[in-house]
């Protein structure tokens, strides 16, 4: 019987907690079976605060998702982001046996394996290690050293390290809600996978993901992955200032800045007003809208102002011919793309995952907010995919089995690799599948 791949994408962010189940269709697209999601109030910054909290808004999340998709969720590709993130360009080099042999995908994993083991500060973990160039005997310039000739493989790798309570904490909600974390992966990269073309990160383009208590920084360069980066700010804090500002109370803060917000003053017209109930027994209060664009563009210009910060210090501010584009729920703001363009002078677009979404009967998973999870389900499909394309190049070489038992080691092969996806392959059966 053909096997459905189903894969869930779980996104732990500051103001919501969601959950996306998909499968590809016959067309390589993402075809989005149902969704999740609830209020976060345990966490803070992109950093589980409160463990409670949270494990109960992960299983509404995943509750939701299931009674929508009709699948039974036991494994989820979970993004992790938060100020303790840190990023680092790592040398590494190995010395091979013989020159005459050539370089192979063993060789290469054997560097990569290696940079797992440098030293980092205590109380972190190695979640990430990307090549960047690679050198064979000293020649510089490689993008892919599998089949030359040469003694000495080095590369340049991009590292990223997070804290290990971080990690702990996240792990222990995913495991006292009854889940199995397949990949955990940084959100910025998520997010770059459903709205970023190859195109634009051959060319050189930043990716801004505004979410509600960071927004998370990633820089493509000839299709590598350059720079990152996380900045503890994000929506949440222009709500803050329009409560502060307006003196109203938080859920009407949101309110206005979702439905009223610019991030830019000028375009606001100065005859405006919204009116906001009162207290009890007090008189509605009016709310300029002109005044609320001034409040929401202060804090936007100083995130665009960190952010390009971040491009310069980079060094690929003059490399990126892609400009930036802003994703997450911050990029649902009025003007924002102009404000973005007016002070990085680049160009910027607004990134909706929609590029690798097939037909699906949840639109709103096509809003900028959900670029992460669409992306965390992106990366369960890249891992199978890769899983699958290894195991193939193994049984073709022979490296599987021995003369007379070729039929019974490729069989156990098989059986081994979808162990190892835990579930992510599901039988098409009548009734509620089991995931």
């Amino acid at each position: 019987m053909e096997k459905d791949k189903i894969v869930v994408g779980l996104d732990i962010g500051t103001t919501k907690i969601c959950a996306i189940v998909g499968r590809q269709n016959e067309y390589g697209k993402l075809e989005v079976l149902g969704m999740g999601k609830a209020v976060s109030d345990g966490v803070v910054r992109g950093i589980v605060t409160n463990i409670d909290k949270t494990i109960f808004a992960i299983e509404k999340a995943v509750k939701e998702a299931e009674d929508t998709s009709g699948i039974n969720i036991r494994v989820v590709n979970v993004g992790i982001a938060g100020q303790h993130i840190r990023s680092s360009i790592e040398h590494g080099s190995i010395i091979r046996g013989n020159e005459d042999d050539e370089i192979n995908i063993e060789d290469v994993n054997r560097l990569m394996n290696d940079m797992y083991k440098i030293v980092i500060p205590p109380g972190s973990e190695i979640i990430h290690v990307m090549p960047q160039d690679y050198y064979v005997d000293y020649e510089e310039g490689i993008k892919d050293p599998v089949g030359m000739s040469g003694v000495r493989l080095e590369a340049d790798f991009h590292v990223i390290t997070a804290q290990t309570n971080a990690i702990n904490n996240i792990n222990k909600c995913i495991r006292r809600a009854g889940l199995e974390i397949e990949h955990m992966v940084l959100e910025p990269l998520a997010s770059s996978l459903s709205v970023l073309s190859d195109e634009e990160k051959e060319a050189g383009v930043c990716l801004v993901d505004i979410g509600g208590g960071t927004t998370d920084i990633a820089i493509f360069h000839e299709n590598i992955i350059r720079h990152t980066a996380v900045i503890p700010f994000g929506g949440n804090i222009i709500t803050q200032d329009i409560k502060q500002g307006c003196m109203v109370m938080q859920h009407q803060a949101e309110l206005l800045k979702t439905k009223f917000g610019r991030a830019i003053a000028e375009e606001a017209s100065p005859n405006e007003i919204v009116s906001i109930p009162g207290l009890r027994n007090r008189p509605p209060k009016e709310i300029s809208l002109k005044n609320l664009a001034h409040i929401v563009e202060a804090r936007m210009q100083e995130i665009i102002e960190i952010v390009h910060s971040e491009i310069i210090t980079s060094g690929y501010e003059n490399k990126l011919a892609g400009g930036i584009v802003v994703t997450g729920g911050g990029a649902q703001l009025q003007n924002v793309k102009q404000l973005f363009e007016y002070m990085t002078g680049m160009d910027a677009r607004v990134g909706y995952p929609n590029e690798h979404l097939g037909k699906s009967k949840i639109e709103t998973v096509k809003s900028p907010m959900f670029a992460t999870t669409v992306g965390l389900v992106l990366c369960g499909f890249r891992s199978l995919d890769q899983r699958e394309n290894q195991y193939k190049e193994k049984v073709k070489s022979g490296n599987y089995y021995h003369r007379g038992d070729r039929k019974d080691k490729g069989k156990d092969i098989f059986k081994r690799i979808i162990d190892k996806t835990k579930g992510l392959l599901i039988d098409d059966i009548d009734g509620r599948e089991d995931y």
